[in-house]
């Protein structure tokens, strides 16, 4: 059987009082959820930041849990990166559940205060998942083509202006982040040495499947990605 992907996103948090209540909200919420490791993290950022990390850590769990059908205080944090190897605060997400790694695949995405998330429940052995979303605006300065796209990926984009072209711009750069983060590379490969237009285990998400407002650009990166009916 097919890996079932499940996506989902999450809109900005706010409560009046304006950021800094919304950061204080967010503290106690994950106070209750999160491990100490994510909330370490947490505290040594800036307030806005600290925000989008909370949110994000938040809902993920929440996702997770859900797809697992257990309470989220069941779940920890086991981060994975290729660098730095595990047990860290960054990374490839995933959990421990009764001590064994939980059974979903994750990844997550975060953009103009909107979380995007993307899960596979039991996941075949090695299979790897990346998302992405991106805000056009982003995308809108002069040099980013020459920095982020490669020949080709530049090429496709020959002929587009204003709107359409920062649109262009941003959807290939979310199927690019899609496929760094399904590598585990993140930006430390140069991203105009990768090219995501004919890649098949990339798709593009439309709003209507992701959740998200029609303006933002997602994709989904997996390994193994059936056929769209």
């Amino acid at each position: 059987m097919a890996s079932q992907l499940i996506v989902r996103a999450v809109p900005p948090f706010r409560v009046p009082g304006g950021p800094a209540a919304a950061v204080g909200k967010l503290l106690d919420s994950a106070r209750g959820l999160l491990d100490d490791v994510e909330l370490a993290r947490a505290r040594g950022m800036e307030p806005l930041p600290r925000a989008a990390f909370l949110t994000g850590r938040v809902a993920q769990r929440r996702f997770a849990a859900e797809l697992l059908d257990v309470p989220p205080s069941e779940l920890t944090a086991a981060y994975d990166c290729p660098q730095c190897g595990p047990g860290v605060s960054h990374g490839r997400p995933g959990y421990t559940l009764g001590g064994a790694p939980a059974p979903v695949l994750l990844s997550l995405s975060r953009s103009a205060g909107w979380v995007l998330m993307a899960a596979v429940r039991d996941p075949a052995p090695g299979q790897r998942l990346g998302v992405d979303v991106q805000d056009p605006a982003g995308t809108d300065f002069d040099g980013f083509d020459e920095v982020a796209l490669g020949p080709a990926e530049r090429e496709s984009l020959r002929g587009l202006a204003a709107a359409e072209l920062v649109t262009g711009r941003a959807r290939l750069w979310a199927r690019k982040e899609a496929w760094l983060k399904l590598r585990g590379t993140g930006l430390r490969v140069a991203p105009d040495t990768v090219d995501v237009l004919d890649n098949p285990a990339i798709r593009d998400l439309p709003a209507a499947e992701s959740g998200l407002p029609a303006r933002f650009a997602a994709a989904v990166a997996l390994s193994g990605l059936p056929d769209r009916d």
